[in-house]
């Protein structure tokens, strides 16, 4: 009996001693009896490094109602990753990424819009870098959501946290409140429910680096080990796609088989998130030529970023397909485009799905418009500024299934005015906007699926 008593013992100190590579001590909510408060947090990088401070909840009437929560303050003289770390072991304890936890989750309340940083090391001190995620309101307690799952497996026994990740530099020291980090499940990533309209430009005006509708160019890779992002390649309904999560940036190289694209005229890519996109989210889009001698670093590179938001031209929305259909000569700073090596993506929208990445060359046959099958040109509002009626115009040379929507500068779906078939000829659709607020809205045609444009108007009461 007392042998059973043992190894029934021995057993459960075993499991518990698995568990501890499964769990952290979390929630990490800086309460007396909870987890935080007693911590070894060091600060680094921030300048004369003023200590993490466990204070009173300094706004109880937000979406935080804790106690207590830590206080970082961020100086002017410390670096832009200026950030606080628990203690090796000790603190959260030895844990494993899986399925269950890989999902953190931080309250801030900031007086900046900045990044927020978070990663996690391993008792030797290794780790494959901090995700960041933007706050979107100030002087506000707001939840933040950071998503781990490409760490899953990694041992880790350490917290870093940057509260004010800004690389642009401060003006100010800013006091920045965090609390409430816990982990859960992992989430389930939204996706689009069709894929990226087919581009119809004629194969000879194309070189493609990534469609199913041409034959694509050598790639080396599609997350360069330099960038801050995880690649996946995924299928929307048998379409080949790239999907970015926790992405920061991300490098596209193609350096063993530079593009010459001098007889280009464009550059497009397709992308559609889930993420938010009100300002001050943004896409960013570089070229990179490496020069006539193939190197970088060669004295002859030339490269050029653009950046998009949601008061773009077509602007950046959630949940829809974006085409970037951009002309070269928008790369200013590229003097060459006869030897383009890199391309890099970059931006606040996490997380990203990809499509139909090529350079062409524009003409004005008929094969090589977007839209060609069905010829469908979207007008402008009238009157604009409106309040509250307004009324869009489009035409259809042709009978097609044909979406008229309307989307806020979040990205979010306002209205569908026109979703089914239609006959060939030219429309007037009106909009009663009463029920929605002043602001910039956006109006978007597609013609059976296919994007054919996306236009801005504002409502003013």
């Amino acid at each position: 009996m007392k042998k059973q008593v043992f190894i029934f013992a021995l057993m459960i100190t075993i499991m518990m001693m698995i568990s501890s590579l499964y769990a952290q001590s979390a929630p990490i909510d800086f309460e007396t009896g909870g987890h935080g408060a007693n911590w070894t947090w060091t600060v680094f990088e921030n300048a004369t490094n003023p200590p993490v401070e466990i204070i009173a909840n300094p706004d109880v009437s937000g979406s935080n109602t804790s106690a207590t929560v830590a206080k970082f303050t961020a100086l002017v003289g410390g670096q832009p990753w200026a950030g606080c770390e628990s203690q090796h072991g000790s603190d959260i304890g030895t844990f494993t990424f899986n399925s269950t936890n890989c999902t953190v989750k931080i309250m801030v309340h900031k007086p900046v819009i900045s990044d927020v940083g978070i990663k996690f090391a391993s008792a030797s001190g290794a780790s494959t870098g901090e995700i960041k995620v933007a706050n979107s309101l100030i002087n506000q307690w707001e939840e933040l959501t950071f998503d781990f799952s490409g760490r899953i497996g990694e041992i880790n026994d350490q917290i870093i946290v940057f509260p004010d990740f800004n690389l642009a530099g401060r003006t100010t020291d800013n006091v920045c409140y965090f609390d409430n980090i816990t982990f859960s499940e992992q989430i389930a990533i939204d996706m689009p429910e069709a894929p990226a309209p087919t581009p119809t430009y004629a194969a000879a005006n194309v070189i493609s680096l990534f469609s199913n509708a041409y034959t694509n160019v050598p790639i080396d890779t599609w997350s360069a080990g330099w960038d801050q992002a995880d690649v996946q390649d995924v299928q929307i309904n048998g379409n080949d796609t790239k999907l970015y999560t926790n992405l920061v940036f991300a490098g596209i190289e193609f350096t063993s088989n530079p593009i010459n694209a001098s007889n280009m005229t464009h550059f497009c890519m397709d992308i559609w998130t889930p993420d938010p996109t009100a300002i001050p989210a943004e896409f960013k889009i570089k070229l990179v030529d490496f020069g006539a001698d193939g190197a970088w670093g060669g004295g002859d590179d030339t490269e050029h970023e653009l950046i998009f938001n949601a008061a773009s031209n077509p602007p950046l929305v959630s949940e829809s397909w974006i085409r970037y259909n951009i002309p070269l000569t928008d790369f200013v700073g590229m003097t060459s485009t006869g030897h383009i090596a890199q391309l890099v993506i970059s931006g606040t929208p996490n997380t990203v799905y990809v499509d139909n990445v090529l350079f062409r060359h524009h003409t004005t046959s008929v094969e090589d418009h977007t839209n060609a099958t069905v010829p469908a040109r979207l007008g402008n509002s009238y009157p604009n500024p409106f309040t509250p009626f307004t009324n869009i115009s489009y035409e259809i040379s042709k009978a097609a299934h044909v979406s008229l929507k309307i989307y806020d500068v979040k990205g979010r779906l306002v209205e569908t005015l026109v979703e089914g078939p239609q006959e060939a000829n030219n429309y007037r659709q009106a909009w009663n906007a009463a029920s929605a607020p002043s602001g910039i809205y956006f109006y978007q045609l597609q013609v059976n699926g296919k994007l054919v444009d996306t236009k801005r108007m504002m409502l003013v009461k």
